[in-house]
């Protein structure tokens, strides 16, 4: 148990700066802010397994000290880098480790996933981020433009920048539905887990997170474009853009139950 605490101790000196931002992030980060679940999530992953795990006798193995001595090197690549989504993904991959040197190779199969769900409490480096972002605004623009059209609305596109007679628009970052997605994929990998028994219908219903995400940002473009045109700029900011990004998210959230139950029908 000493050498037990030990470790804890080991681990959370190393990682205390790392914790500390990554804490940060979540606060004041809205596209992570769902990471602040995603410890307890897994953490519940892990209380699911507990009577297998009892089964289970352990049976150290050896070759965990690889999988820390890499944990470690990806660390130190992060520390001299600089690069935050490297130093706190070897926390995860130093987890896995250590399972493995302590428990096994039995344990560590029945904990690949709340081990591996971890990922999601991660932000992505911003270069990768905004290399999806951008190609995902000019998707929800277009086609947005395209169905305000088909409702007579008067409007013209340049890139992401959605131009009325009297105002212009812009598809952010927040509107492009990849914040949406974020959050979305990783509750979606937690519902699907919880609701659907096979993996089949698992991987279903998380691939349906990617559509509800995008076509319900394009539903709040679709409508702030209406209360431009309608009542003018004002109307489609402040307050309402607000508010419709959290309504968006309820409406996301409210499809992907929807497409759990349907799921779950379906195949019954």
């Amino acid at each position: 148990m000493s050498l037990f605490l030990i470790l804890i101790f080991c681990i959370a000196g190393i990682y205390s700066g790392i914790f500390e931002k990554l804490f940060f992030d979540w606060l004041n980060d809205p596209n992570y802010s769902h990471g602040l679940l995603v410890p307890f999530i897994s953490g519940y992953f892990v209380w699911q397994q507990r009577h297998k795990l009892e089964q289970l006798p352990p049976k150290p193995a050896n070759s965990g000290l690889f999988l820390i001595l890499f944990s470690l090197l990806v660390l130190f690549a992060g520390l001299a880098a600089q690069e935050f989504f490297t130093k706190r993904a070897s926390f995860v991959l130093l987890l896995a480790g250590i399972v493995l040197f302590l428990f096994g190779w039995q344990w560590l199969k029945q904990l690949t996933l709340p081990l591996g769900f971890l990922f999601f409490m991660i932000p992505l480096p911003y270069i990768v981020y905004d290399a999806m972002a951008f190609p995902l605004k000019l998707f929800v623009a277009k086609f947005s433009v395209i169905a305000l059209k088909l409702m007579g609305v008067v409007v013209v596109r340049e890139g992401n920048i959605i131009m009325f007679p009297q105002t212009v628009l812009e598809v952010a970052d927040a509107c492009s539905g990849l914040r949406s997605l974020m959050s979305l994929l990783a509750l979606g990998v937690a519902l699907a887990i919880v609701s659907q028994p096979k993996i089949s219908r698992r991987i279903l219903l998380v691939l349906l997170t990617i559509p509800i995400a995008i076509s319900t940002n394009m539903i709040r473009v679709i409508v702030t474009g209406l209360l431009a045109q309608h009542f003018g700029a004002a109307a489609a900011e402040g307050f309402f853009h607000e508010f419709a990004g959290m309504a968006v998210f309820v409406l996301a959230m409210v499809l992907l139950f929807a497409a759990s139950g349907l799921i779950r029908k379906v195949w019954s």
